[in-house]
Order: C-alpha cells, then sequence, then structure tokens
C-alpha cells in the first residue's frame, strides 16, 4: 500500500478553504445570496406562514444589499432555505448556504467546522417554572428537568447541575414547544432555553399566568452569523456590514421591533459600543 505524500495531505487540508473561498465571486455570478435559518427559536429565528421571521432573518436581510453593494450590485437576490439544529452547521461547512441567520452561539467547538461574524447578539441560559416552585435551583435535586436537544443549552446545563452538586434528571425534548408542555404538565420541575425564547413562549402563551423566569442566568451566550471556514473576504464583507447596520442604528431598530418591550441589557449594550468600527 502506497503511503499519501506530504504534499499530497497537504493539497487536501486546502481543499476545503480554497472551494468556499471564492463565495464573493459566486454571489456576484449569479445574483443570490443563500441564507440559511431556524424555524424554532422564536424571536430570534422562525418561520410564519411559510416566511423566515425574527431577529437574525432581519439582519441578514438588511445585511445582504451592504454586501451587494461592497460587490457592486444594484440588485442582490436573497434566498432563505429552513435549517434544524442537526444540519444547520453542515449546510454552512458544505457551501449549501452562505450565511447561517439562526440563534447559533458562538463556539470554539463549532468553531473547528464553521467560522462567525463579529457577534450580533447577546443572550444567555434561564430556566422556566410553575409559578410555585422554588426559586432556588438546588431544589431541583431528585426532579427532572428539561432542554432542547442539539443547543449548547443542554451543555449549560450539564455543567450548572454538575458544579452545583444538583442531582436532577435531563429530559431532552425535540422542540421548545414540548418542552414547555412538559412543563405546564408538571413531569418537569424546570424548562431551561435561552431568556428570549423563554420570554418570547411566555407572551404568546394562553396560559402564561401558570409560569415565571427565575431571574438568574446560567450563561452568557454570544451568537453570530456563521460562514464557511477560509473564506476571510467574504467574512470582511460581513462584517464590513454589520459595522455599518450598527453604526446607522439599524441593529437596535431590529431588537426594538422583533423584541417588543424588551429592554437590551448591559450585555447587548456593551456589544454596539464593542462592535468595529467603519474607517
Amino acid at each position: 500500500m502506497r503511503l499519501l505524500t506530504s504534499t499530497f495531505l497537504a493539497a487536501m487540508l486546502i481543499l476545503p478553504a480554497a472551494l468556499h473561498a471564492q463565495t464573493l465571486e459566486r454571489i456576484k455570478e449569479t445574483g443570490e445570496i443563500r441564507l440559511g435559518y431556524r424555524t424554532d427559536a422564536a424571536p430570534l429565528s422562525y418561520e410564519m406562514d411559510g416566511k423566515p421571521r425574527g431577529y437574525s432573518p432581519v439582519v441578514c436581510y438588511a445585511l445582504a444589499p451592504l454586501i451587494g453593494e461592497q460587490l457592486g450590485m444594484t440588485d442582490i437576490e436573497v434566498v432563505f432555505t429552513p435549517v434544524d439544529t442537526k444540519n444547520r452547521f453542515e449546510k454552512v461547512a458544505n457551501g449549501e448556504i452562505d450565511l447561517l441567520c439562526g440563534a447559533s452561539t458562538i463556539t470554539l467547538a463549532r468553531r473547528e467546522i464553521v467560522d462567525f461574524s463579529n457577534p450580533t447578539y447577546v443572550d444567555g441560559t434561564a430556566v422556566a417554572m410553575l409559578n410555585d416552585a422554588p426559586d432556588d435551583l438546588a431544589d431541583m435535586s431528585g426532579q427532572s428537568v428539561g432542554v432542547r436537544s442539539g443547543t449548547t443549552t443542554l451543555e449549560a446545563l450539564t455543567n450548572t447541575l454538575e458544579s452545583d452538586n444538583i442531582d436532577a434528571k435531563i429530559v431532552s425534548f425535540a422542540n421548545h414547544s414540548d418542552g414547555m408542555a412538559a412543563l405546564e404538565k408538571a413531569e418537569i420541575q424546570g424548562y431551561f432555553a435561552d431568556q428570549s425564547i423563554l420570554m418570547y413562549m411566555l407572551q404568546k402563551s394562553e396560559n402564561q399566568a401558570k409560569f415565571k423566569i427565575n431571574e438568574g442566568i446560567l450563561t452568557i451566550e454570544k451568537h453570530g452569523l456563521a460562514l464557511a471556514r477560509g473564506d476571510a473576504d467574504f467574512r470582511l464583507a460581513v462584517d464590513r456590514g454589520l459595522s455599518t447596520l450598527f453604526a446607522n442604528g439599524s441593529m437596535a431598530k431590529v431588537f426594538k421591533k422583533e423584541l417588543p418591550g424588551a429592554e437590551p441589557g448591559a450585555a447587548l449594550e456593551a456589544m454596539y459600543l464593542i462592535s468595529p468600527t467603519i474607517p
């Protein structure tokens, strides 16, 4: 059996990056940018009447023409594709979509698969409980707690329970609606998710008076737009467009529109301040 030469190995390592290095050229040639969105992470990314809705898709829709302007394009077609928690990063990595416009936390593990833009949103892991439940997480020992499968919240919850020596059983759900339904039936003691998602679900629930959200935050989740690794030019174009949206106040307007009644916390305000400046 012939061993692979070092030259061939190096070429194989470079190949994935080379495949994605022409994103801007492809956008200019086809006249379209392909955007992925989560269908089940309201208010940050969801689907209504078959169309993308939420903070991140709206940001991406506003970002698209700014990327087009950088390419000298007077018009750019925006093509949205729904994704789920199992295939969202794979679709970015294999080039099916150019940008993932969902509720995606930036992590080092995920950056082994995809790259991320500058942060676009800051959230935190919180827990929803029935009104008569104790507020102390330690009281969940011996109980069952719920979380959405395939999310960073699952990892955060596992780490918190272990570090605080809370012996609770974690039950994973395919979607947030199932988790909240289990909470309402008292099948679980608490349901963990991003604070924005929990607040939105309670606002839309006919039984919102039955629930409360614990004031404590387990983690700080920095969200970004996922894109293929190895394409520095495309990432620069994305970040340059985002900087424009921060500078002209569009990001703040999208927040106010898509999260009505919510006030940006200290972490979000800091994100606005530290966004890259436009030369």
